[in-house]
């Protein structure tokens, strides 16, 4: 019994679940822009953040068994349970199957709206069969990923992809993932991800400031122009979120240049205590801001308190 639980535990860890959080604060980012979206749509970018999630998951699982080798000369990546040899690669392909599988049939309830999630499983199939040596191309074609994710969610329901919104996702999650190389070449150099022999640590200072600032301009201009306040208060949200955004950044920074951390992306977003709590008090400024756009009888009635 204790060896079928260390078993299921371990075919759970293959999967990432704490990485899910990528395709559920993306995916449903085209309900935001929507004032009152019907069922059917809510259902579908649902239907969409599932799929993305199952595809994920069989992706990390295939790139763990394609990686095992490397990933046993890692301080950290040594103990996954496929390079530890806890789960053999003949089970690990089996449940990369079943995901497909069930991929597939989530697929086939939809299939012309579902061409980002079969660009992102080819273009992961191209990393793994070479792309992710190749360095900056290796952080870019993940960073795509994230865009396709966003993609996903629009073409579901039909609407236009803001522009803005997709360079901002592509430039936060580039500033992600270089952050991440950047913690690789520190801890375990070149040997496990030979991509990083494109890389120093100065290259990467630069490309966190590139990143960083194409992040900030374009996230903003996405609030004034794009976003879901309209023209009239497009511009205060970009003004209300400025100071949450340059914090977000500053802290990111912090994390990576003074407290030598900010390796793994999902604990930066979703357990950094500063982080968290900055993102909620955005989430909040922004949320009254959009309910008083869409209700201007409950500014009108809050002007007058």
């Amino acid at each position: 019994m204790e060896t079928r639980t260390h078993l299921v535990a371990d075919l759970a860890a293959l999967i990432r679940p704490s990485h899910a959080a990528k395709a559920i604060l993306l995916v449903p980012l085209a309900l935001i822009a929507m004032p009152a979206p019907s069922l059917a749509e809510v259902a579908g970018v649902i239907w969409a953040t599932v799929a993305f999630m199952v595809a994920s998951a069989a992706v990390y699982i295939g790139n763990d068994i394609a990686d095992r080798h490397r990933d046993r000369l890692h301080p950290v990546k040594r103990d996954r349970p496929i390079a530890a040899g806890r789960v053999g690669v003949l089970t690990a392909g089996a449940c990369c199957a079943v995901l497909l599988t069930v991929l597939a049939i989530i697929v086939a309830r939809a299939p012309a709206s579902s061409w980002p999630l079969l660009v992102y499983l080819a273009l992961n199939v191209a990393y793994s069969r070479g792309l992710k040596h190749i360095p900056l191309v290796d952080v870019g074609t993940v960073a795509a990923g994230f865009v396709l994710r966003v993609v996903q969610g629009y073409e579901v329901t039909g609407d236009r992809v803001p522009a803005w919104l997709l360079i901002t996702v592509f430039s936060i999650s580039l500033l992600l993932l270089i952050g991440k190389r950047r913690r690789e070449l520190l801890e375990a150099g070149a040997v496990h991800r030979p991509a990083l022999r494109g890389y120093s640590m100065e290259l990467t200072n630069w490309l966190l400031q590139i990143a960083s600032m194409l992040a900030l301009v374009s996230g903003l201009m996405y609030l004034r122009d794009e976003g879901p306040f309209g023209p009239e208060h497009g511009q205060t949200a970009m003004m209300l979120s400025t100071p949450f955004a340059l914090l977000a950044l500053f802290r990111y920074l912090q994390m990576q240049l003074v407290d030598k951390e900010g390796g793994d992306p999902v604990r930066v977003l979703l357990r950094d205590r500063v982080m968290v709590t900055n993102a909620m008090l955005w989430a909040a400024t922004l949320g009254v801001t959009l309910v008083l756009v869409h209700h201007p009888s409950l500014a009108a009635a809050a002007a007058h308190l």
